[in-house]
């Protein structure tokens, strides 16, 4: 890949004023505070072992945690807004009192989750419906100022995996990013980051196409998060579990490296930050 490929592509975010630089690729470590996600090593039940794995991520070099409190696995059961709130707003309070400097991702579809975090100390919000699931979502994020990592998906977690289709799933994921940035930006929000969603209403050739495909979304110069960690697009194809699953995301997320991804959302932080080590030597060669 030439070295110059991405070089109009949005290379800082505005943290609460502070400017954040993506010109190289970081690790972003997830933490689900869930008791149902669909890797069970990656569940956390209480406070303790939330600081634990925050210390863990940061420690391997992951520069954002993201928070979930709702299980987006398909097929996943419903939580209430009362319930994602008491179970996320305590341990954002928890990191910020113990990790100051650590710059935390929001993982949900509420804009009520989205604001009550972000004024608990969160930084950015992960929004898995782009903003259809909630229709304040995006007044609620411009208001807010942060960074939103917008994500496409068709249909709910519950029902998003019932036989998707697409005429063209690279092109249709461009439409729709294209309409959705284009109402964000009318309200005046500055910072998102694309997600394709992978395995999010897609089959397995979906997700396939779409990996194939991304390198495309630059025609938007912005920042491109990538989450494929451990999930069934790569196990189910090589006939593995989650559990099995390292190996196929690291060849995965050097593959979407090498196609401008700005951003890796994973469970295995050390393996991550060897991707782009990697790849950024060969880039820089």
């Amino acid at each position: 890949m030439a070295k110059d490929t991405f070089l109009n592509r949005k290379i800082t975010l505005n943290i609460k004023g502070e400017l954040f630089d993506l010109s190289t690729p970081c690790v972003m470590g997830i933490l689900n505070l869930t008791p149902d996600s669909f890797f069970g090593e990656s569940r956390i039940g209480n406070v303790d072992a939330a600081l634990k794995r925050v210390e863990i991520c940061l420690l391997e070099g992951a520069r954002f945690i993201d928070l979930g409190a709702y299980s987006s696995r398909p097929g996943a059961a419903d939580v209430s807004t009362d319930e994602e709130l008491k179970r996320i707003i305590p341990v954002i309070e928890a990191i910020v009192r113990e990790f100051p400097h650590a710059r935390l991702s929001i993982d949900t579809f509420r804009s009520k989750v989205a604001a009550e975090s972000i004024h608990a100390g969160a930084h950015l919000i992960n929004d898995i419906s782009g903003g259809t699931l909630d229709k304040e979502m995006f007044s609620t994020v411009a208001g807010l100022g942060v960074p939103y990592i917008l994500m496409h998906m068709k249909g709910t977690p519950q029902d998003m995996q019932n036989a998707p289709e697409y005429a063209h799933v690279g092109l249709d994921v461009i439409g729709y990013f294209a309409q959705k940035i284009s109402e964000l930006q009318a309200l005046g929000v500055q910072d998102i980051i694309l997600d394709p969603g992978f395995g999010f209403a897609k089959t397995l050739d979906h997700n396939y196409q779409l990996l194939n495909y991304m390198h495309n979304l630059d025609i938007f110069g912005l920042p491109v998060l990538t989450g494929i960690s451990r999930k069934s697009m790569i196990y189910k194809l090589l006939g593995t579990q989650a559990e099995e699953a390292l190996n196929g995301t690291t060849v995965i997320n050097t593959i979407a490296l090498l196609k401008g991804t700005s951003i890796l959302r994973v469970h295995d932080v050390r393996a991550a930050m060897e991707c782009i080590q990697l790849v950024g030597k060969m880039q820089a060669s």
